[in-house]
């Protein structure tokens, strides 16, 4: 099967049984056989169809309308002369080539060694040359390299059987040979006694046949007869041959015999004389012969050295083609030529001979070839030259691994032509100035354009309150993408993104200076340790081999460079975070560079900054600096003005991670590992760059703490009702502050090589931790500030002010809005609402929030914080406090004034001798607790018990001091007091507190004090009927005091 199909490739001269496209080379040959014959063969082949046009015009017109197959132009015809072997192709430039496309393993192995070949990997599709050498009809079959590969695997006995299949083929065809000899030897023997029959008939012109005596000759001749005919005409008789005679007519004379000199004698004569007078006639005129025979010596020496003088057409052709390897080729076929030359003439001087004529022709031509063909390759050399030191571009621009592998097409075709200076040396100084150009150009255009952004950030307005709430509430955001989009102002972010590209475009590995750096030294080491060299060409005769090996000075210098270019990059990246911001932004106005291997124009730092408007303002009128306003930010040329620190830590996480994977990759380049001064510098680079990025986070986190107050929105917690989003909130931005300072003073994003022998990346010092330490602290103070700050004076996002607010507690009145405080928005008008939320924050936070945030710092920074922890309980204990007193004493105050007043009262005494109800001031009093109990438990319910307990001890204690200002008391104001005191203790039963119980102890203790010891026992005789009355006021107001009594626990069924 796999045999029929290669016999259909050939037969229809494609490559494929199923191809998807017409062959283009069967348009190009397309053409008739008269375009292709020459022109004198045309001319008379024009003359024999003018003589036959009324024979052709018909079968002309009988052969268009003759329909053919629409594959005919695949087919060969047996009268095509183009195709005389079956599988054979026509190269590109038209030559007709008769190798075949594919053939079978002449050692019998297999039926396509185009196949085989291509599962080898070997390109012989594409390379016509290279197949041409593996197959057995072409000129250039190389049986070695045809064994290596198409059998590099057979076994030496399948080797052997080959043998013996190819020997059976030699055999088979030499027979096939022999069998055509035998059967057309009938028709040789025929055209032998033809032409020996004319060749008698021309002899014996003029002579009388003799008789013929002899039998008639047979036809049939013995194939093993041989007729054979002397030098001079004599030969074994024959029946038509007859016996020579002397010349008796003039016939004989055009005999082809010696006697009459083959036939000329007639004319000798005449020619004799018209030569005679031809010479006196053309003498004059052929006296040129010499010249003639000259040009003709020339004509045959240009002849036979043809391929010489088209050598200078090849060697321009491959120039124009960038055919390195034919120009080379070309070349030293020239210098071949050029060395026979130099050869023919060193031998004549030597010997002491002249040279011929040809030889003469030989050295000329030769020399005038070689003189154009130097001066080719000196104006080719110019320009590879230019083209090794301008490839740096291209390397940088391009990701295209033939691209960046230019330099060495480039140093390998200079290395075979032969130069003086080393190439290689050549691009890797030119590639380490392009460097150091790009290095210093990106640094200072980006420096420029990071300032004229900053300044135009810093001119702009201060962020408003509303606005920083929105972007210090970022971090509670779920989803990442929006909250790294809301982490600050747009023109913050806008700068945040350009320094980042400003870094990664000097830094990253990929894309950046510091990934050509190290690639640069990569290859310089290459070549160095001669590693590179090894595909290299060594030249005609070795001539380049000096080129592959480098000076100790020239590895010595190279290393020098590697560390210099990395010391330059050290030296702006410190200078950018270290120096304050730059004045001079004049290089704004220079125009960008063109596209030259120093500068080009991909070392620029913003693809668009050509045609941004941001960096396009008139050279009159540049932008103005930034205001002094005394800002922390105003120092640091890193930091957008106005940014807050959540965008801070994370794109300063970003850049010290970046920042320390290159200074990483910079200590492994093996110049800055030995010298050892250049790590220690990357050292103190990182160190100070970190310990600048915490000064600028901790200065904006301070600021930001003092913010943190806007996070209050008074909107309830989702999870927990009773407190507002402020403690998640807040959690959310400590939380995502620690864990950013956290990246940055650590670098821990940063990825360290595997194979690094020293570490540049050191742990941060005491020094810095402990500013971070106290900055944490103090945002926790200025927060909890800020929080009581919003409960006393709310702010007012929509003005950007605190407004305050005057609420008065000495006519308290409970307002509907603490009836309805359970929906998610709160009535921040209402300033007791503000202490119940504030104080059920305050719990919020240190009973979780705070204890979280401080284990947080302890995991990240490794510190204990066991002083400051304690310090900040104590804080947010004073601070509940003060908060509680501010709720509470003014509803204190209003309980004393009533208690004060109803006992004080001169109707408090009953007239009659036992009292049956409580007096109003005591139902005053409750339904105050009664309002209490309704605003805090719907605003603020774990706070309830607390805040009535402590409601009630301040009640009891009115009660004490109000008793204590009566000195005497009757039976009937004992019962009286009694009863009040016992009323509000059973009532309030479920928040008594020891100290209530104690101050109710010294009440009776008081009024026992007051009385006489008859009143005492009259007291005792009356306790039954108290409490019958007691129980009857406590039945009678259930429903008004219901919210003071305990609720029942739930139990499970």
């Amino acid at each position: 099967m796999a045999s029929q199909t290669r016999m259909i490739l050939n037969h229809y001269n494609i490559t494929s049984p199923f191809p998807t496209e017409w062959p283009v080379e069967k348009d190009e040959s397309d053409v008739s056989e008269d375009d292709e014959l020459p022109k004198n063969v045309s001319g008379l082949r024009a003359a024999s169809h003018s003589r036959a046009a009324s024979h052709s015009r018909a079968a002309s017109q009988s052969n268009i309308r003759r329909s053919r197959s629409r594959y005919s132009v695949l087919e060969r015809s047996g009268t095509d002369r183009r195709s005389l072997v079956p599988g054979s192709e026509k190269t590109r430039d038209g030559v007709e080539n008769l190798v075949q496309r594919d053939e079978a393993d002449p050692l019998g192995g297999t039926d396509s060694v185009v196949r085989v070949l291509k599962q080898k990997g070997l390109p012989v599709e594409e390379d016509q040359r290279l197949r041409n050498r593996f197959l057995l009809s072409s000129t250039t079959f190389a049986p070695s390299l045809f064994l290596a590969q198409v059998h590099s695997d057979t076994p030496t006995i399948a080797l052997l059987q080959g043998l013996e299949y190819l020997s059976r083929s030699i055999d088979q065809k030499s027979a096939s040979l022999k069998v055509l000899v035998e059967s057309n030897f009938e028709r040789f023997v025929r055209a032998k006694s033809t032409i020996d029959d004319v060749y008698t008939e021309m002899r014996n012109q003029g002579v009388d046949p003799e008789p013929d005596k002899s039998r008639p000759h047979s036809r049939h001749a013995s194939r093993t007869s041989v007729h054979l005919r002397n030098s001079s005409g004599q030969g074994l008789p024959t029946p038509r041959r007859a016996s020579y005679k002397p010349l008796v007519n003039d016939k004989k004379k055009h005999a082809l015999t010696k006697e009459s000199e083959y036939g000329v004698q007639g004319i000798k004569v005449p020619l004799i004389e018209v030569s005679v007078k031809a010479e006196e006639l053309w003498s004059p005129a052929l006296g040129g012969r010499d010249k003639e025979n000259s040009l003709r010596m020339v004509l045959e020496s240009v002849e036979a050295h043809q391929g010489l003088l088209q050598l200078n057409t090849e060697i321009s052709e491959a120039i124009k083609r960038k055919d390195y390897d034919n120009l080379v080729k070309e070349y030293t076929r020239a210098r071949k030529y050029a060395d026979e030359a130099r050869a023919i003439a060193a031998r004549a001087v030597q010997n002491s001979t002249q040279l011929t004529d040809p030889q003469i022709h030989q050295i000329v031509m030769t020399g005038r070839m070689w003189s154009e063909v130097e001066e080719q390759i000196d104006g080719f050399k110019r320009d590879v030259w230019r083209n090794l030191t301008s490839v740096q571009a291209n390397l940088a621009m391009s990701t295209d691994r033939s691209h960046r592998d230019d330099h060495v097409a480039l140093i390998s075709v200079l290395l075979e032509l032969g130069v003086e200076d080393n190439p290689i040396w050549v691009w890797l100084l030119s590639r380490y100035d392009y460097l150091k150009n790009k290095i210093n150009f990106i640094f200072e255009r980006s420096r420029v354009e990071i300032e004229v952004l900053r300044r135009r950030v810093a001119l702009a307005d201060k962020p408003s309150l509303f606005a920083s709430a929105i972007h210090l509430k970022s971090p509670a955001r779920p989803n990442m993408t929006e909250r790294l989009k809301h982490l600050d102002t747009g023109p913050v972010l806008e700068l945040w993104d350009l320094i980042i590209y400003a870094m990664n475009n000097l830094l990253s590995l990929q894309g950046g200076v510091l990934g050509e750096v190290v690639d640069f030294w990569e290859k310089a080491q290459s070549f160095i340790d001669g590693k590179a060299q090894r595909a290299l060409p060594t030249g005609i005769d070795g001539s380049s081999r000096k080129h592959h090996r480098l000076s100790f000075d020239g590895v010595r210098d190279l290393q020098s460079g590697a560390v210099e270019l990395v010391e330059i990059l050290r030296e702006h990246i410190f200078s950018f975070f270290a120096d304050p911001p730059i004045e001079d932004v004049s290089l704004l106005f220079s125009p960008l560079p063109t596209d030259d291997p120093k500068t080009p124009r991909s070392a620029t730092l913003s693809p668009l900054s050509k045609l941004d408007h941001r960096f396009q303002h008139d050279l009159l009128s540049p932008p103005p600096p930034s205001p002094r306003k005394g800002e922390a930010w105003e120092e640091f040329a890193f930091w957008p003005p106005y940014a807050n620190s959540l965008s801070g830590v994370h794109y300063l996480g970003k850049l010290l991670a970046l920042l320390g994977t290159a200074a990483s990759e910079m200590a492994l380049i093996r110049p800055v590992a030995t010298g050892g001064s250049t790590v220690e510098k990357l050292k103190m680079l990182l160190s100070a760059v970190r310990e600048r990025s915490a000064r600028a986070i901790c200065a904006s986190w301070s600021t930001d703490a003092e913010t943190c107050k806007v996070l209050e929105d008074w909107t309830r917690d989702v999870d927990s009702r009773d407190i507002t989003q402020m403690p998640s909130l807040f959690s959310a931005f400590e939380t995502f502050v620690l864990s950013g300072t956290q990246k940055v003073l650590y670098i821990s994003d940063a990825t360290v090589p595997k194979r690094a022998s020293a570490d540049v990346i050191t742990p941060p010092p005491n020094k810095l931790l402990q500013m971070v330490r106290s900055q944490f602290v103090t945002s926790l103070y200025k927060t909890l500030s800020g929080m009581v700050e919003n409960a006393e004076r709310p702010v007012n996002l929509n003005q950007n002010s605190w407004t305050s607010e005057r609420d008065s507690v000495a006519g308290y009145k409970p307002s509907r809005s603490s009836i309805d405080a359970s929906r998610d928005t709160v009535d921040v008008s209402n300033r007791n609402l503000r202490m119940l939320l504030t104080l059920s924050n305050l719990k919020a936070l240190r009973s979780t929030i705070v204890p979280q945030l401080i284990s947080q710092f302890e995991t990240d920074f490794s510190v204990k914080l066991t002083e400051e922890s304690k310090t900040i309980h104590d804080v947010l204990s004073q601070i509940d406090i003060r908060l509680f007193q501010s709720y509470t004493r003014p509803l204190a105050d209003k309980l004393s004034s009533l208690v004060t007043a109803g006992i004080s009262s001169p109707a408090w005494i009953p007239t009659t001798g036992r009292p049956t109800e409580v007096r109003p001031y005591v139902y005053e009093a409750l339904l105050l607790l009664v309002y209490v109990h309704t605003e805090v438990s719907s605003t603020a319910a774990p706070l309830t018990t607390h805040i009535l307990a402590h409601l009630l001890e301040q009640l009891s204690s009115a009660l004490l001091e109000a008793f204590r200002t009566r000195s005497r008391y009757s039976l009937p104001a004992l019962m009286q007091a009694t009863l009040d005191v016992e009323f509000v203790a059973q009532t309030l039963n479920q928040y008594t507190t020891d100290a209530a119980s104690k101050t109710q102890s010294q009440i009776y203790v008081e009024l026992d004090r007051g009385t006489d010891n008859s009143a005492r026992l009259k007291l005792q005789s009356e306790l039954p009927e108290m409490r019958a009355t007691l129980k009857r006021l406590r039945e009678g107001t259930r429903n008004e005091f219901a919210c003071f009594k305990q609720p029942k626990a739930s139990g499970g069924r």
